[in-house]
């Protein structure tokens, strides 16, 4: 069975970081690529990053490129968005997703979390 789980969220001041992590058992992790994707007060959902399968191509909407890293450990089943200078626009319930296959396709993840929520505001 699949799980996806978030965690790492939190109330932080515009400028500061966050780091969230999602754990990832029930599945052949690193067959997979890995999505954040994003959802602010009263908005649809917004992805915000992508990872493929091994970890060596990324990808990043263009409100958070230079800001946000996004990263996975194999090894450990884990996915992490390390998340710099959050500005209060970066506010949402963040999930993690599992594509359905080794990378990003538009809308092409098939399981998600719970999300954790992220808020910026001093």
């Amino acid at each position: 069975e699949v799980q996806l789980v978030e965690s790492g969220g939190g109330l932080v001041q515009p400028g500061g970081s966050l780091r969230l992590s999602c754990a990832a058992p029930g599945f052949t992790f690193n067959n997979y690529g890995m999505t954040w994707v994003g959802q602010a007060p009263g908005k649809g959902l917004e992805w915000v990053s992508s990872i493929n399968s091994g970890g060596g191509a990324t990808i990043y909407v263009d409100t958070v490129k230079g800001r946000f890293t996004i990263s996975r450990d194999n090894a450990k089943n884990t996915l992490y968005l390390q998340m710099n200078s959050l500005k209060p626009d970066d506010t949402a319930v963040y999930y993690c997703a599992k594509e359905g296959s080794t990378w990003y396709t538009v809308l092409g993840y098939d399981y998600w979390g719970q999300g954790t929520q992220v808020t910026v505001s001093s």
